[in-house]
């Protein structure tokens, strides 16, 4: 259990200081990665976006930084970090996503976006920090998240999940029957490098053809060289300006 004292958190900016939120200085910790799905979802003025495992709202207050007068709400299990993300600005359900309140069932969603645990834990070690494993480890399958996400999409609603590259297959076929028109952006480390991490996007009654998208890359250079940030520029505005990613 994360503890709530301030002496115990942080107060962190992203987006170049135009977001400031509270996380625990020990425990589970946003990155890049929520940061990147944000900048990957269209939404426009008026429209309503779910956050589904929200964390301390990360995802869905950086998307809210950068298009106004979105209706954002998250979903968050573990009630400590649900509480952060309340405190942070976002409404939060501190709630299963197999077992939503009633009071979310009734709501429906423009845009459904979601960051879940990247690995197995059967193949790999837990971490001992709760939040931390909660966070990072797998415990609920990636069709259980797009079940819920399905369920709480408006019709022609969009579905933004960043994942690891080696779920594609689980994330197409949990789709499959749910979600239409999917699609796939490898993100690459750097030039010449394969896959780690992938943004899967699917619409409610989609009906288009799979499509596969060219790579982005998100560091310059062939490698590592030096102590320092390397993002392409594209990264760099989406990291520190809050800028969109082109998809």
């Amino acid at each position: 259990m994360i503890s709530t004292l301030d002496a115990d958190l942080t107060h962190d900016a992203f987006l170049g200081g135009r977001l400031h939120l509270w996380q625990p200085r020990l425990g589970y910790r946003a990155g890049v990665d929520p940061v990147l799905l944000a900048a990957s979802v269209p939404a426009k003025p008026g429209q309503s976006v779910l956050d589904l495992g929200c964390g301390v709202g990360t995802a869905a207050l950086c998307l809210g930084a950068r298009v106004a007068g979105l209706e954002l709400v998250g979903v968050e299990r573990q009630a400590e970090y649900a509480a952060l993300a309340q405190r942070n600005g976002l409404e939060t359900f501190a709630a299963d996503l197999a077992d939503l309140p009633e009071a979310l069932k009734a709501r429906s969603f423009d845009h459904v976006l979601a960051n879940p645990p990247f690995f197995d834990r059967g193949a790999g070690h837990v971490a001992s920090d709760i939040g931390r494993e909660a966070g990072r480890g797998v415990e609920t399958p990636v069709a259980a998240w797009i079940d819920a996400a399905a369920r709480r999409l408006r019709h022609k609603g969009y579905l933004h999940i960043i994942h690891r590259a080696e779920r594609v297959p689980e994330l197409l076929s949990a789709a499959s029957g749910r979600l239409g028109s999917p699609e796939i952006w490898p993100l690459c480390p750097r030039v010449g490098k394969p896959a780690e991490l992938v943004i899967f996007r699917a619409r409610k009654n989609g009906r288009a053809d799979f499509r596969l998208h060219f790579p982005i890359i998100l560091h310059e250079g062939a490698r590592h060289e030096r102590d320092a940030e390397s993002y392409t520029p594209e990264i760099q505005a989406i990291l520190r300006e809050g800028a969109a990613l082109h998809l």
